[in-house]
């Protein structure tokens, strides 16, 4: 029994060394390999071990936000990513950690339009858009500033952008004027403060404008809306100061509404 048993181990070891040799004939060793798919991250904390795994690691802290202008951002050690990013593929993440970590800006600018190509709109369970509307007593300054819109359009812009509504906003106190990009609840918009335009007058309120359709061009065309030098190259290029900023507290109102916007622009503060 013992010599039998002998006898079958070692047959044993001989056969599976055969069926060894027949896989490897055909297959490679990476065929050879189970291949498990990474679960998909649920919460800041699952995200961040992922990028690790990636290869992030100047980054200790991950939050996640709703905002869809600013879809991935970082300073210091935290990053701040948009939650459709959960559910982003392998290639999008490494996007990510090559934002954060590229030596060079041709690589994160590579890294950038990777990141801004997943569909974030498609992302489930949007909240509701809560936007301010345009108080009835501001009808027609409204009305000025979409006439201007199509205005500046056809001169910087050959009217490649669309119509999108302009609100004239009482709520905003800290910003001169906003961009919203479109969602499935709401179409693009700008706002600008009435605070601004009572303050500092109209060619002020005129600038702060053609700064917001800036960033409708790069939404548009799809390029990171953000303060970047394609946003101060095209900023020079519609004649506008690119970080141009008005305090909204304190302010008098100013007493040069008369001078034409590209030279009031000069007197703006720069960042």
């Amino acid at each position: 029994m013992v010599a039998v048993r002998q006898q079958l181990c070692s047959g044993t070891g001989e056969v599976l060394q055969a069926l060894t040799r027949f896989f490897r004939r055909g297959m490679d060793a990476a065929q050879l390999e189970l291949a498990i798919e990474p679960v998909a991250p649920r919460n800041a904390d699952e995200l961040l071990a992922r990028l690790r795994q990636l290869g992030l690691r100047r980054i200790t802290r991950v939050r996640l936000t709703n905002n869809r202008t600013v879809m991935v951002s970082y300073a210091g050690t935290a990053l701040r990513a948009n939650g459709g990013y959960l559910q982003a593929p392998e290639p999008v993440l490494r996007a990510i950690v090559a934002f954060v970590e590229g030596r060079t800006r041709a690589e994160r600018r590579m890294a950038q339009r990777s990141i801004i190509a997943f569909p974030i709109a498609s992302r489930p369970a949007q909240r509701a858009d809560r936007r301010e509307r345009t108080h009835a007593d501001d009808g027609a300054v409204v009305d000025q500033l979409d006439a201007w819109h199509q205005r500046y359009n056809a001169r910087h812009f050959d009217g490649a952008l669309k119509t999108v509504p302009i609100r004239v906003s009482r709520r905003m106190k800290s910003r001169l004027g906003h961009y919203s990009p479109g969602s499935d609840s709401a179409p693009a918009e700008i706002a600008i403060s009435r605070s601004h335009i009572r303050r500092h007058g109209w060619p002020e309120a005129l600038h702060t404008l053609l700064h917001e359709m800036v960033h409708q061009w790069q939404d548009e065309t799809r390029r990171p809306i953000d303060h970047g030098s394609a946003f101060r190259a095209k900023c020079r290029e519609v004649g506008i100061t690119p970080y141009a900023r008005r305090s909204l507290t304190h302010t008098r109102q100013s007493p040069t509404s008369s001078i034409p916007v590209q030279e009031h622009a000069r007197l703006l503060q720069h960042r």
